[in-house]
């Protein structure tokens, strides 16, 4: 028996076309009217399959070989922020944070301090890496470890290094950023604070003032000392985790390189575009990166970038993305032209290769959002306020 006709549009906005198939049950089994006493095997089958319903897999959608496809499948992941807790295991006396703070136990803590010993910090440049002639465990409640550092190229860098270590399941929000720092403070040796993290709230950068510590802030929240982020008088250095320290045992296989990478802040500028009417624009310079050799930060050109978004209405709580742009080095146009086997179009390439923005509206909720991500995948997001033209007068 053929499938019911169904119309196809051959337009992938209207989804994909799937395999179908009847599904019996008893009950239409049961309920079928043509089905009665003395019917052959043959005639019963008959009659189950005009009246048994069609269902989609929609895990066999089919496929049309004339069509070039850009992307392989791909799955939606996201770290959970909840993680359980066995009977007893949360100390009151730790006040409100003890939960975000005291996310893993001793296991995961464990090995996230082994490999960093073994691996160090880096930040893509061979002999720009952070390596410990220590590191050993500390009793705080946000800083796991206390290490000195191996010999620095230059005397300006740090020395003594903190670690603080965030949610196994979770993001590293501006509050524990804080109270590391605040903890850290209370060793008068300790020159860098190093925050580890799978992921980062997009509000990371923009660490405020916390009561006990005394801050020489900027706009943003971090004090200005040739591009340096600061919180006092320490450094601090936001640290990516690689997802495989989450293998556990099975990282022993893998080696223990790219475990610990350095992302910088994206280098942009906000400028008027249009005053009448009035119209932004942003250009993207590069990505601020710490270099752990010297102490220094330096802004890394385009080249490295791969991919740039912004949203220019940004609601704090999920990023939409209004314009996307691509950079990077090597004639990327030709590469995707052999991806895709086919000619692309250069005046719509050239509206998507750039560092400058298109013009857009001032945002209405007085916030825009740019997110960058390098050759690596590592991705960081930047949060700018934009105030009302009655503010600026």
């Amino acid at each position: 028996m053929a499938l019911p006709p169904a119309e196809t549009h051959g337009d992938i906005r209207r989804g994909f076309v799937y395999e179908r198939v009847q599904h019996i049950t008893l009950k239409s089994i049961a309920n079928n009217p043509d089905i009665v006493e003395g019917m052959t095997r043959e005639q019963i089958d008959a009659a189950i399959k005009r009246h048994a319903d069609f269902e989609l897999l929609y895990d066999k959608p089919h496929e049309d070989k004339k069509r070039v496809r850009v992307t392989g499948p791909f799955t939606v992941e996201s770290l959970s922020p909840y993680r359980s807790l066995s009977f007893g295991e949360r100390d009151e006396s730790r006040g409100e944070h003890a939960a975000e703070t005291d996310p893993s136990g001793g296991d995961f803590t464990q090995t996230i301090l082994d490999s960093l010993r073994a691996s160090g910090i880096q930040n893509g440049r061979r002999n720009e890496r952070i390596e410990f002639a220590s590191l050993d465990p500390h009793a705080g409640i946000f800083v796991q470890a206390v290490g000195d550092r191996a010999a620095a190229s230059d005397d300006a860098a740090p020395s003594r290094v903190a670690v603080a270590i965030g949610p196994q399941y979770g993001t590293v929000s501006p509050g524990f950023i804080k109270y590391a720092a605040r903890e850290a403070l209370k060793d008068p040796n300790v020159d860098l604070l190093c925050v580890l993290g799978f992921a980062f709230d997009p509000q990371a950068t923009g660490v405020t003032e916390a009561d006990g510590v005394t801050l020489d802030t900027g706009d943003d929240g971090f004090a200005h000392v040739a591009g340096e982020r600061k919180l006092g008088r320490i450094k601090v250095l936001l640290v990516r985790m690689n997802a495989e320290l989450l293998m556990g045992d099975a990282l022993k296989k893998t080696g223990a390189g790219n475990l610990f990478t350095v992302f910088g802040e994206p280098d942009i500028e906000l400028r008027a575009a249009m005053v009448d009417p009035p119209l932004l624009e942003i250009e993207l310079h590069g990505v601020d990166v710490y270099d752990p050799s010297t102490g220094a930060v330096r802004s890394r050109q385009t080249d490295r970038v791969a991919l740039w978004m912004i949203d220019t209405d940004y609601d704090d709580e999920a990023f939409f993305v209004r314009h996307c742009y691509f950079t990077g080095g090597g004639d990327p146009m030709k590469k995707l032209e052999r991806a895709l086997k086919a000619d692309i179009d250069p005046d719509a390439w050239a509206a998507l290769y750039r560092t400058v923005s298109l013009p857009f509206e001032r945002p209405s909720t007085g916030k825009i959002a740019i997110k960058v991500i390098n050759d690596y995948g590592d991705e960081v997001m930047k949060v700018i306020e934009i105030p009302s033209p009655d503010a600026e007068g």
